[in-house]
């Protein structure tokens, strides 16, 4: 018996019922010999974590656009978030870890630079619209490795696809990941706008602070907890009602006097010109797409399509470089 099958033996014996088993995953498009050592949602993990488009989320804004300070959140650090609190919970109900966590550092591969502005940027100027949900699949599925794309597990990629709010993942694990994520946003972005000078504690309504305590941490425990103790041996990952009316409550708080504020977002309609710019300029000069890019247009892939593939896969910096290298006089640049 490999290491693979053993650690699978000990799933069956150890997970709960409700668990997706690595050994009745519904498989890859593209069949490939089993790893000896790890079972498929592990080996999944691994793919994503070694990946480029993994590495590129370190320079990717969460909320903050290049944000004066070491300390803010990128999409990196969201995504490492998300997946410690996945982790925490898959745990505690004897699910499947190695799925939520796969899930978890894939769910955002597919983000744009410029957080949600890039975004709404894209989805203005592609002809099919933008969610960044749809382009993690496709960066799994079709960009990465050439082309070829990771060949991931059919549970991963659902969980990538429905992480949203409006999704509706098929596994509980998918599940954890897209509470998971919710909760990592709502509470780092509290953190980093206390940190930019937007908010402080005394500023969240007092009937949050008597629902969640007050700071980062009790905020977290509440919620995880609360998560945990809802879903203890359930067919469905949920939160209480009284602690999912109070999150979402304070979502829309964080929108109001966070995601809208003009001292967090005030750079936002720079950069949707400058994405927008790019696209236009790209779609009539697609000789200097790179090369990956052309391939995939040889494929059969619209020319609109491969644009938003390589606009999206862009960091921050990179995206400010193309735009100042495109449009910038080089007298003017510093």
């Amino acid at each position: 018996m490999t290491i693979r099958e053993q650690m699978e033996q000990r799933e069956k014996e150890y997970l709960s019922a409700y668990a997706t088993l690595s050994v009745n995953t519904r498989g890859r498009k593209r069949e490939e010999a089993q790893c000896d050592i790890r079972p498929v949602f592990q080996r999944d993990r691994d793919r994503i974590l070694h990946c480029k488009s993994f590495r590129r989320l370190k320079q990717k804004t969460q909320v903050f656009l290049l944000p004066k300070g070491d300390h803010y959140r990128t999409r990196l650090t969201h995504t490492l978030e998300v997946s410690q609190n996945a982790r925490t919970i898959a745990k505690a109900l004897r699910l499947n870890e190695d799925l939520a966590e796969a899930i978890s550092l894939g769910h955002d591969l597919g983000h744009t630079p410029f957080g949600h502005a890039g975004e709404r940027a894209l989805n203005g100027v592609c002809p099919g619209g933008f969610k960044h949900n749809e382009q993690s699949v496709r960066v799994v599925e079709v960009l990465e490795k050439d082309g070829q794309g990771l060949n991931l597990t059919w549970e991963v990629i659902d969980g990538i696809r429905n992480h949203k709010s409006v999704g509706k993942p098929a596994t509980l694990e998918g599940q954890i990941v897209r509470l998971s994520d919710k909760i990592a946003y709502i509470n780092h972005d509290i953190d980093d706008a206390i940190r930019g000078g937007i908010l402080t504690e005394e500023d969240i309504p007092l009937r949050f602070r008597e629902v969640f305590g007050t700071g980062m941490r009790s905020r977290l425990n509440t919620m995880i907890h609360d998560v945990i103790i809802s879903s203890m041996d359930q067919p469905e990952i949920r939160m209480s009602e009284e602690i999912e009316e109070a999150m979402r409550d304070l979502r829309k708080f964080m929108f109001e006097h966070v995601y809208q504020n003009p001292r967090a977002k005030g750079e936002e309609t720079k950069a949707i010109h400058m994405i927008e710019n790019l696209y236009f300029y790209y779609e009539d000069h697609l000789e200097l797409l790179p090369e990956q890019y052309r391939i995939q247009m040889e494929k059969g892939d619209s020319a609109e399509q491969v644009v938003c593939d390589y606009i999206a896969g862009m960091t921050d910096n990179y995206a400010v470089k193309k735009f100042e290298d495109i449009f910038i006089p080089e007298a003017w640049k510093n």
